[in-house]
């Protein structure tokens, strides 16, 4: 399943809006990414798609499911009523290969100038419905996921809740679209199924025991393992290759129980508590995590669940990431997930000039603009040319400009006044003051 295109009437700050998404023609990739000043209307598009796609969700878990409402605050000023229509693409069990449906919603007490059109999105959930109940209980379901801004790990609880949710297909759609993910149902999840992994196999704890006691009897070591490799649950390994994978320095997530209860994971070597780790490193952890463990719910039978298809939206995906990791962001999230397509938005430009074929939009204004070419260009070109945004501070880039001009003008002695000043304030081994002062010993020269 993919989504193909998608068009906002009178929600939030557009009047009329159609945006493509990859992979397109001209972008091989499932990639789509949206960048914009803070108030563009990025999120209002990413939480646009959510609700669409959330009528798909609801009837694929009962026929007459209903989904999201375009919310009152979000029908454009002076407009009575608002529309989201969505093309989806997908063939998997149909002679059909596009759907489309409209939510529309008008303001309370206002006359209502369009209707919800629905009945493909009822058709799409049932052929998947039909096949999971009569022809195949274990078909894989595409994953559809909404990670908003408010995403970050304040928590890591491990208390298993007495009352268990479903452990079908079904449960992978658990507040999957909901607008405030919540990743304690991912360590409540990872909790709960290593749990039952240890009791088929051996706890991590005594496997290292006995590796380090008998270490030497190779036989009783290989023996050791294949019992644990058999053991192992499908699922938590897929989740465990993710991280691993995103995060190379780490491995081996986990939960240990002494000298109390927590969750631990291997950092080059050393065991730390989850807890210990960074705000960017547990969000990271968190986000594919996430992805990894609802792929490995919703297709049971796939001998690798990160292969399976999904809708990835993610706001801000640069979120407290060091800029070492927002520059390799895209090229992970594919090769992890190879057959989802993912639709994010950034402040960095290092997220968006790092993959080739990824479709850009500038938003400025309500105004929508694709950028090609952006492959290979440093940061400071992405800031300029993107995102309208100067490299350094304004009143020292004014300065130096001013200290250019004085050298082309051949007025010496104010550019050496002016050098002198920049010194002061700058930090030694600055590039452009280098270059000036190079100027200002040949102008010297040239004077002499």
């Amino acid at each position: 399943m993919e989504i193909r295109k998608i068009r906002l009437n009178n929600v939030g700050r557009f009047t009329d809006l159609e945006v493509a998404f990859a992979p397109t023609e001209k972008h091989a990739s499932k990639v789509t990414v949206f960048v914009g000043n803070n108030g563009a209307g990025k999120t209002t598009i990413l939480k646009s798609l959510a609700t669409a796609l959330s009528w798909f969700v609801a009837r694929v878990k009962t026929e007459r499911g209903r989904g999201s409402s375009i919310a009152s605050e979000v029908i454009k000023n002076a407009a009575n009523t608002a529309a989201i229509y969505i093309e989806i693409n997908d063939t998997r069990h149909s002679k059909r290969s596009t759907y489309y449906w409209t939510i529309s919603q008008s303001r309370q007490g206002r006359m209502g100038l369009g209707t919800s059109e629905l009945a493909d999105a009822t058709e799409l959930a049932g052929n998947y419905r039909y096949h999971w109940s009569l022809v195949d209980e274990n078909i894989s379901l595409p994953m559809i996921a909404f990670y908003p801004v408010e995403r970050s790990v304040l928590q890591i609880p491990l208390a298993i809740k007495k009352t268990k949710t479903s452990a079908d297909q079904l449960s992978g759609y658990e507040n999957s679209l909901g607008g405030s993910v919540n990743f304690s149902h991912f360590f409540e999840w990872f909790r709960d199924r290593e749990d039952g992994e240890n009791e088929a196999g051996i706890p991590f704890d005594v496997l290292v025991h006995l590796k380090k006691t008998f270490g030497a009897d190779k036989e009783f070591v290989d023996e050791l393992n294949r019992v644990q490799n058999a053991s192992r649950d499908r699922q938590l390994s897929a989740v465990r290759s993710a991280i691993t994978v995103f995060m190379h320095d780490f491995d081996n997530l986990r939960v240990q129980r002494t000298p109390n209860l927590h969750m631990a994971i291997d950092k080059k070597g050393v065991t730390l508590n989850v807890s210990q780790l960074s705000q960017g490193e547990k969000s990271l952890m968190a986000l594919v995590g996430d992805i990894a463990r609802r792929l490995a719910i919703m297709n049971p039978a796939l001998e690798n669940p990160l292969y399976g298809s999904g809708i990835v939206l993610i706001d801000e995906v640069d979120l407290h990431l060091h800029p070492k990791w927002q520059g390799n962001l895209i090229c992970q999230l594919t090769e992890t997930f190879p057959n989802c397509q993912f639709i994010l938005t950034t402040h960095s430009p290092l997220v968006i000039s790092d993959a080739k074929d990824v479709l850009c939009y500038v938003l400025d204004d309500g105004e929508l603009e694709e950028r090609n070419g952006l492959y290979g260009l440093d940061a400071n070109q992405v800031l300029i040319s993107v995102m309208d945004t100067d490299v350094r501070n304004s009143k020292v880039q004014a300065r130096l400009d001013r200290l250019l001009e004085l050298v082309q003008d051949k007025k010496l002695n104010e550019a050496k006044v002016l050098f002198e000043e920049l010194s002061s304030d700058l930090p030694p081994g600055h590039i452009e003051l280098t270059k000036a002062a190079l100027l200002i010993r040949k102008l010297e020269l040239r004077s002499a």
